[in-house]
């Protein structure tokens, strides 16, 4: 039997009536979003309403019965709970910490200087002790070159990994994926040469006050020591403060803790397909949040685009041939433990998919598609660009999907990502920024009406 992207790529030049028909179709779904959309609300309520969304919070949970009771008040034909243990980490009062400068003056003496800096612990870390961390600063390039320093260079000192974003990938998720790991493994790689803590400046190319939490992992069985981020601007600083050959210290206060696990759930609704041989199409967004700002673009807005795009078909009178699925992942922040349940599911009860489609990237202008995919599959998917291009999307290229659908691959035909204009998505990433008033309310109704779109030309195939 051909594939569904071989049999699309031979229909791809179909009668000029049919591609009329879609075409008109994709501008009443825009304007119905447009008009009429229901993305903002909801987003309003998750942010405004309940907040942020750490996985075992008392907010998440709040999250799951929200986006349940939407998609049955929206009249989906079946909305259901996948249960999931997530791990329950906990910040606890908000961190303090300044630096300490000391500088020999022309007479000799020493001149010391306490800076307040902002910083936030990152996810999973351990608290500093008591009465907090006090320690000598030393400044790393990145988790590079930490790997080739030797244990006696960074004994006893805080490790600063100082590494800022490179500006000239025009994909801000380059620069990101390029620094990521600082964040990840800093802190094991720094503990196992005997350092006190870690410092990471935070993942973003903006210069302010705003630091950026984020996951990090300790080496099983390996030496732990305390994380946190520090925003751009004291980074900064701090950094121009060591290269004046000033002795620098820092104290560190944090009182976070990891707890044991808890149940928590995937939220799944469903409008059922007309056909006999109906697949499933995927779409979804991660419920879960970092416990600052309110997880609007990361990712209330990708779970209220999985709603929004099923609510649109429906309300625009579409009956779909194959079952459209909006799902709510759970833990995709500090475990994906979500999206493994998810997949092991699918396995369990035989569920054919079709395509799975992952809304990560933020609430901004749609401007792409990316398909994991190789070129073959990708050229089938070509004819429908004029379709999309009259809404500023102009390619469906070979790109990551994202990290919840990621582990379906293998298990549906197709994975697909949502990829909005990135240029101010990591100004707000994991920081109290990430706000309600972050986000332009036609940016995120196109993004909405877009995904519909997506699924829909996916259906009529």
């Amino acid at each position: 039997m051909k594939s569904w992207w071989v049999i699309l790529f031979s229909l791809a030049l179909g009668s000029a009536q049919a591609q009329q028909s879609e075409k008109q179709f994709i501008r009443q779904l825009f304007d119905s979003s447009l008009v009429q959309g229901q993305s903002w609300p909801m987003l309003e309520h998750l942010c405004k309403k309940i907040g942020h969304r750490l996985s075992g919070s008392p907010q998440a949970q709040q999250a799951v019965l929200y986006t349940r009771t939407q998609m049955l008040r929206l009249g989906f034909d079946s909305v259901w709970l996948q249960p999931v243990m997530v791990p329950v980490w906990v910040r606890g009062p908000k961190e303090k910490a300044y630096l300490l400068v000391s500088k020999r003056t022309s007479g000799g003496y020493i001149q010391q200087q306490k800076i307040p800096v902002e910083v936030l612990a990152l996810g999973g870390s351990i608290a500093t002790p008591p009465g907090g961390l006090q320690a000598q600063v030393i400044e790393v390039a990145g988790l590079e070159a930490l790997k080739k320093m030797r244990p006696e260079e960074v004994q006893n000192k805080i490790v600063f990994l100082n590494e800022a974003f490179d500006p000239r990938h025009i994909s801000t998720f380059e620069s990101y994926g390029h620094c990521v790991a600082n964040r990840a493994w800093g802190a094991k790689e720094a503990g196992a040469k005997g350092a006190a803590g870690v410092i990471v400046r935070s993942m973003t190319h903006r210069i302010d006050a705003f630091p950026h939490t984020g996951a990090m992992q300790y080496a099983e069985g390996g030496r732990k020591i305390p994380a946190a981020a520090i925003s751009t601007l004291h980074a900064e600083q701090l950094s121009k403060l060591l290269k004046e050959k000033n002795e620098v210290e820092l104290y560190l206060e944090m009182h976070c803790e990891s707890r044991p696990d808890t149940i928590s759930y995937n939220v799944v609704g469903q409008i059922n397909g007309s056909s006999p041989q109906a697949r499933i199409i995927a779409v979804g967004g991660h419920l879960d949040s970092w416990d600052v700002g309110e997880g609007a673009h990361d990712d209330g807005v990708g779970c209220v685009h999985s709603i929004e795009a099923l609510r649109l078909l429906k309300a625009n009178g579409y009956k779909a041939k194959n079952h459209l699925r909006a799902i709510m992942f759970m833990n995709e922040e500090n475990g994906l433990r979500g999206a493994v349940e998810y997949a092991r599911l699918a396995d369990v009860n035989k569920e054919d998919h079709l395509a799975a489609i992952e809304s990560d990237r933020g609430g901004f202008s749609p401007r792409a598609f990316n398909v994991e995919a190789d070129s073959s599959v990708i050229a089938g998917l070509q004819p429908w660009v004029p379709l999309l291009s009259p809404y500023g999307i102009n390619s469906i290229q070979a790109g990551a999907s994202g990290a919840d659908v990621g582990r379906l691959k293998g298990k549906s035909e197709l994975l697909m990502g949502f990829v909005p204009d990135s240029q101010r998505y990591f100004d707000f990433h994991h920081a109290n920024s990430d706000v309600l008033e972050a986000v332009n309310k036609r940016e995120l109704e196109l993004g909405s009406a877009a995904i519909a779109a997506l699924l829909y030309l996916i259906d009529q195939r």
